[in-house]
This record gives C-alpha cells, structure tokens and sequence, in this order.
C-alpha cells in the first residue's frame, strides 16, 4: 500500500511532516527513517516503503522543518548540493534530536505498533541514528556511514547499535575511523561493519558511489538486527 503523510508534534510547540508507510499487515515494529542532507526526498521514500516491505511500520520525519519545511533535493546538480550543506550547516543538533524523539515516540503509540522502535539514518541520519541509542529510548539503531561520530564518543549508548562505515569515505577520515574503532572497541551494545573501498553514500541507489553488493550486504546486517531486537 502506497505512504502517507502524516503529522508530528514537536516537543516545544509546533509540527513537522513524517512520511509512514504500512506493512500490508498494518501491524507490526517501527522503524524511524532518519533523511540524508536532502530532505525526505524520493530516494528516503522508498528506503521508507523498503522497510514497510520487510513488515514495519515505517515512518521517515522532515527533520530540516525548523529551516524550511518539504525540503525534497536530488544529488544531481551543484545546486542542490550547495542548498543541501546550507541546510546542514544550519541544522541544530539538539532540536534534531528532540525532533527525531518525538518521532520515535508518535510511532511507538500508532495503532498497529508493537511498542518496539528502532531507527536507521544515513549520512547526517546516521549520526542521528547513533544519537539516538543515546539519548532516546529507541530499541535499537543502525547508522550508514554516520558524520562527526567522534563527537560523541563520551555518550552512552543504551540500544544495541549497528554502524555500517565505508573506508573510503570522504565526509569520515581515516584517522576518525580509527578513533571512533578505538573509543568503542569493547563496548557489547555495538557491532561495527566495515566496507572496504566503499565512499560515502554506498547504499544510495543512483548516486555516484553506490555499490549494490555493499548494500545488499548492509541492508541484510540491517534487517537481521531488526529481527533480533524489535522482532
């Protein structure tokens, strides 16, 4: 069955777009979608629609709504991607996540679900996506190749964490690959899978490093975490 939006209520006043797509049991786990720097554009639609396919209640938020609402880029001109890190540039962290929990939590009281909420995110989403095994009550996360992770390295993650991380990506270097191995070597909630030679962005269908095995594999990795932790 075809998405819909819907509407969110943000924590301090206000409303923001999400977009849910239903299981065709129109039951099940939720999965919060979490947008790369283009808006809830088609491509995250259809990771949405991927999830609900899998048999979630998915839900992707438009979390650029503080700056300006139906943000909807492509990653094929320079301007878009001029307009893409002008919004990222302007997001503020904090009310993102504040944003992103609210999301979370209106999923979590939808009819249908079962109570249990994971979240995946990719790009600044997987950033978001690690943040919010730390400071939401998310059951479970998955974060693709996450932004500025080692930022973050002194919070507690308290969901069982999966972080997909491409060695050759341009937007996390190396050196931040290591600290980030490092700062979470040993920590049980977490599992790390590296892709090696793979860029930022691998898993985006149609961008100019997207690789279909990687992220075969990495949706796989996905959904098995899924299965383990929401059921």
């Amino acid at each position: 069955m075809a998405g819909k939006e819907i509407t969110i209520k943000a924590a301090d006043g206000g409303d923001f777009m999400g977009y849910l797509a239903m299981p065709e049991t129109e039951s099940g786990p939720g999965v919060v979608v979490i947008q790369e720097i283009f808006g809830v554009n088609d491509f995250m639609r259809e990771i949405t629609d991927s999830y609900a396919k899998a048999g979630y209640m998915a839900l992707c938020p438009d979390l650029f709504w503080r700056q300006e609402p139906n943000i909807q880029l492509t990653d094929q001109s320079e301007e878009e991607w001029a307009r893409a890190f002008e919004l990222f540039s302007g997001f503020d962290l904090d009310k993102g996540v504040q944003d992103l929990d609210s999301t979370i939590e209106t999923l979590r009281v939808l009819d249908g679900c079962s109570d249990k909420v994971g979240t995946v995110g990719f790009c600044l989403g997987g950033r978001l996506a690690y943040l919010s095994a730390t400071r939401t009550k998310a059951d479970a996360a998955v974060g693709y190749y996450g932004v500025m992770l080692t930022e973050h390295l002194n919070e507690t993650i308290n969901a069982p964490l999966v972080l997909h991380v491409a060695t050759e990506d341009e937007y996390m270097p190396k050196e931040q690959q290591d600290e980030m191995q490092a700062g979470l070597a040993g920590n049980d909630k977490v599992m790390i899978y590296v892709y090696e030679g793979q860029s930022h962005a691998f898993a985006r269908a149609g961008g100019e490093h997207f690789d279909q095995a990687s992220a075969d594999a990495a949706s796989e990795r996905t959904l098995d975490h899924f299965r383990v932790h929401l059921g």
